[in-house]
């Protein structure tokens, strides 16, 4: 039993909203962006599924579906951190161009 279980239950529905609107937002920028975003529509994801794992292992139902979306939720943050790195490098200024590309002339 979890001490203050329903506190917990409130406070994962919550998060869970808290995901749903992060993924919607991040689905119309996406749109809006070429889908640049994918590490921001991962970590909705992620945050979506790890709270109804978490929801599952509260109510007592589906304890190791719950914890199977867990460990779905952590390949989904993991993978967002990933793609963000990736696109942070590929964001990177580049030196602006002049008829000399060496620096100092």
């Amino acid at each position: 039993m979890v001490a203050g279980r329903n506190f917990w239950i409130v406070v994962w529905f919550g998060i869970m909203l808290l995901g749903l609107l992060g993924f919607g937002a991040s689905i119309y920028w996406g749109l809006e962006t070429g889908w640049k975003n994918i590490d921001e529509l991962l970590r909705g994801l992620g945050t979506i599924v790890v709270s109804t794992g978490m929801l599952l292992l509260l109510y007592g139902v589906a304890t190791g579906f719950g914890q199977v979306l867990l460990v779905v939720a952590l390949f989904f943050f993991v993978s967002a951190f990933i793609a963000g790195r990736k696109s942070r490098v590929s964001r990177a200024p580049q030196p602006e161009s002049k008829d000399d590309p060496r620096p100092g002339a």
